[in-house]
């Protein structure tokens, strides 16, 4: 449907304000957890469990891109 008419209004944001309150919630309880990993990496002596940490700060990192990538599409 192309043309005029009032949907563009009716829906402005392409995600509720309750889903953007829970993507923002999301993305600080991970931005906590990357933030205590990477703190936890310095007391780490086992060169396995350091590896395993220094994965999850990648993913963690990664994953805190995607969230703010929705979370600016959500206020747009």
């Amino acid at each position: 449907m192309t043309g005029g008419g009032d949907f563009g209004s009716i829906i402005p944001n392409r995600f509720g304000v309750h889903e953007t309150l829970e993507l923002h919630e999301i993305a600080a309880f991970k931005s906590l957890c990357l933030t205590k990993a990477k703190s936890m990496q310095m007391l780490v002596s086992d060169p396995e469990l350091k590896t395993l940490m220094q994965q999850d700060v990648q993913l963690s990192t990664r994953q805190l891109q995607e969230l703010n990538g929705l979370l600016s599409q959500a206020i747009q």
